[in-house]
C-alpha cells in the first residue's frame, strides 16, 4: 500500500486512485531525469570557455538558416563578447570575431572545412561515394585534377572559348533592352563553368546546360533546416532534394559514360580526367560537386560586378578603357573582319569581332597587366559574397580568440567581421575600389585565407575578367527599376542570402544598348 503522500492526495482529489498512483510513481522518475539531463548538459563554465546565446536553442535553428547574417551580429550584441557559443541541436557552434581569433583561425590546424559545410550548410548536393562519404585520397585527386584544368596551357586553351560562350550568350540579349543580372548574368557564367569544368559535349547542349541550373537553383530552395540537422529523416525536402540530385547525376553519367565508351578524344576536362585513368565516380563527382561553385559562388560574384559596373559608370569606363588597352598592346587580329561601316569607329561593331581580339590577348596579360579589373573584382568579392566559413575541430582541443574549442566541436567565422568593418574598411557599404589596402594580416578574405582558399580562384578571375572585358566594351548600361526608370541608388547585396546575396526580387535591372551600332 503505497503512503498517502502530499503529491497523491492533490492527485487523488481530482483523478481514479490507479491514475493518481501512477502519476505520483512517476512524477519523482521524470524530475530525476530532467535533472540528470540538465547535469549532462550543462555547460561549462569559466573564462577560457565561450559564453553561450542567452535564450533557447529552438529558437536558433531557424534565423540560422534563414537570416544567418543578422543572427550571427546579433549573437554578438546580446552577448557582448568576440566569442560566443549556441546549440545547433546537438551541435555545439562556436562563433568567433577579431583580429586574433581571425588570424587564428586560419591558420589552425585540425579544423575540417568539408565536416563543417556538410554540418552546417547542406549546400553541397550529397551523394554517397560522390561528392559526400568519399576517402581522403579520392578528395586529393579531385584538388590535384582541378589544378591541373587550371594549368597556364589549359587555360589558354580555355581562353577563347570562354569569350565565345560570352558572346553566344551577349547575342541573345539583343542590340537593346532591360534584363535581370541575377538571372542572365548568372547563366552566362554557369555556361563558362560548364565548358571549363566539364564536356565539350555538355557545354554544346543548351538545353542541358539550362537544365543543370535550374536544378542547381532548386537544390537551393530545397536546403531547408530540417534536410540539413535530419538528412536522414525523409522530409519533403529532404525527398525533392534527393530527386534533384538525381537528375543531376543522370545528366552529368550521360556524357560521361558516352565519353568513356566511344573513345572519341576531345581537348576538354573530362577528357584528361579519364586519360590521367580516374574512375567513372571521381569523373562524375568532379564536375557534379564543382559546378555549384559556377552555380553560386562565381555566378554570385559577375552578377554583381555587372551590376555595380551599371551603377558607377566611372569605373565602368576605366575597366573599358584598360581592356582597349590590352587590345592596342596585343591584339593582332585582321582588321578586314571588321565591316567597313565601322572600320573608322572607335569601338569594333560586333561581339564577334570584339571577342577574336579579345582572345589575342595572351593568357599573362589577363592576369598580371589588369589592375583596374584586379581592383574590382577585390571589391565585388569584398562586398557580395556573404559566406561565413564554417569549420569542424576533429581534434585536439585549440584555443581560438582566447577560448577553448572542444573536439567535435563546430567553428564559424562570419566574412562580415572583416569585409564590413569600419576600421578596416570605412564607410564600408560603399562601392569603392580604390580603397588603400591595409597591411593587416587576413584583412581580406574574399578568395579564402591561410590553409582554406579557393583552389579554383585562377579560372574563376579569368572566367569574370573575360565577360566583364566583351561586356565594358560591348554595351553602353546603367541600372534601372521594375519601370525602367534610373535608380538614385544600387540596393544593398542581401547578406541574410547566403548563397546567391540577392537584393528583393524586382528591385534593380540593367538598361544595355550595344556600342559602334
Amino acid at each position: 500500500m503505497l503512503p498517502l503522500n502530499g503529491l497523491y492526495a492533490v492527485l487523488a482529489t481530482f483523478l481514479p486512485e490507479r491514475v493518481a498512483t501512477w502519476i505520483s510513481i512517476a512524477s519523482p522518475v521524470v524530475v530525476f531525469l530532467l535533472w540528470l539531463w540538465a547535469v549532462v548538459t550543462r555547460e561549462e563554465e569559466g573564462d577560457h570557455v565561450p559564453v553561450s546565446l542567452p535564450e533557447s536553442q529552438l529558437l536558433s535553428v531557424s534565423p540560422f538558416f534563414r537570416s544567418r547574417f543578422d543572427f550571427l551580429r546579433r549573437g554578438f550584441e546580446l552577448t557582448g563578447q568576440s566569442v560566443y557559443k549556441f546549440k545547433l541541436l546537438r551541435n555545439t557552434v562556436i562563433v568567433l570575431s577579431g583580429e586574433s581569433a581571425r588570424r587564428e583561425f586560419f591558420q589552425a590546424a585540425g579544423l575540417d572545412l568539408t565536416a563543417g559545410f556538410k554540418v552546417l550548410s547542406g549546400a553541397i548536393p550529397m551523394m554517397p561515394g560522390v561528392t559526400s562519404d568519399i576517402t581522403a585520397r579520392r578528395v586529393s585527386t579531385i584538388h590535384k585534377r582541378l589544378s591541373t584544368a587550371q594549368s597556364s596551357e589549359a587555360l589558354a586553351k580555355l581562353l577563347p572559348r570562354i569569350l565565345e560562350d560570352s558572346r553566344k550568350a551577349m547575342e541573345q540579349w539583343g542590340k537593346s533592352g532591360v534584363l535581370d543580372p541575377f538571372e542572365q548574368v548568372s547563366q552566362l557564367i554557369f555556361q563558362t563553368t560548364v565548358r571549363c569544368l566539364a564536356t565539350e559535349d555538355l557545354a554544346d547542349n543548351e538545353a542541358d546546360v539550362v537544365r543543370l541550373r535550374e536544378l542547381y537553383d532548386r537544390l537551393d530552395v530545397d536546403t531547408t533546416p530540417a534536410s540539413v540537422l535530419f538528412p536522414w529523416f525523409p522530409s519533403p525536402s529532404a525527398v525533392r532534394r534527393l530527386l534533384t540530385t538525381k537528375e543531376i547525376f543522370d545528366i552529368i553519367s550521360v556524357v560521361v559514360d558516352a565519353r568513356i565508351s566511344s573513345g572519341i578524344v576531345r581537348d576538354d576536362t573530362i577528357q584528361m580526367l579519364v586519360e590521367c585513368g580516374d574512375d567513372r565516380m571521381v569523373v562524375i563527382g568532379f564536375i557534379l560537386g564543382l559546378l555549384v561553385a559556377g552555380a553560386r559562388s562565381t555566378g554570385t560574384t559577375a552578377t554583381w560586378l555587372i551590376t555595380f559596373l551599371g551603377g558607377h559608370p566611372h569605373w565602368k569606363a576605366r575597366a573599358a578603357a584598360e581592356a582597349a588597352e590590352l587590345l592596342h598592346s596585343y591584339s593582332t587580329y585582321p582588321t578586314e573582319h571588321l565591316p567597313s561601316s565601322a572600320a573608322a569607329a572607335a569601338q569594333p561593331s560586333t561581339l564577334s569581332f570584339l571577342s577574336h581580339r579579345l582572345a589575342c590577348v595572351p593568357l599573362e596579360a589577363w592576369e598580371s597587366e589588369t589592375p583596374v579589373m584586379d581592383a574590382l573584382l577585390r571589391e565585388t568579392l569584398r562586398l557580395a559574397q556573404p559566406h561565413a566559413a564554417m569549420r569542424m575541430n576533429t581534434g585536439p582541443e585549440i584555443q581560438l580568440g582566447g577560448k577553448r574549442i572542444p573536439t567535435g566541436s563546430f567553428v564559424m567565422y562570419p566574412f562580415s567581421d572583416v569585409h564590413l568593418s569600419p576600421e578596416l574598411y570605412p564607410d564600408p557599404w560603399r562601392f569603392d575600389p580604390d580603397r588603400p589596402q591595409s597591411k593587416m594580416p587576413f584583412s581580406y578574405v574574399g578568395w579564402g585565407a591561410g590553409k582554406s582558399v579557393c583552389l579554383g580562384q585562377r579560372l574563376a578571375r579569368l572566367e569574370l575578367k573575360l565577360m566583364m572585358a566583351l561586356f565594358v566594351l560591348g554595351f553602353d548600361c546603367a541600372v534601372v527599376d521594375a519601370k525602367g526608370r534610373p535608380l538614385n541608388a544600387l540596393p544593398r547585396p542581401n547578406w541574410n542570402d547566403s548563397l546567391t546575396c540577392k537584393p528583393p526580387k524586382g528591385s534593380c535591372y540593367l538598361r544595355y544598348e550595344r556600342t559602334g551600332l
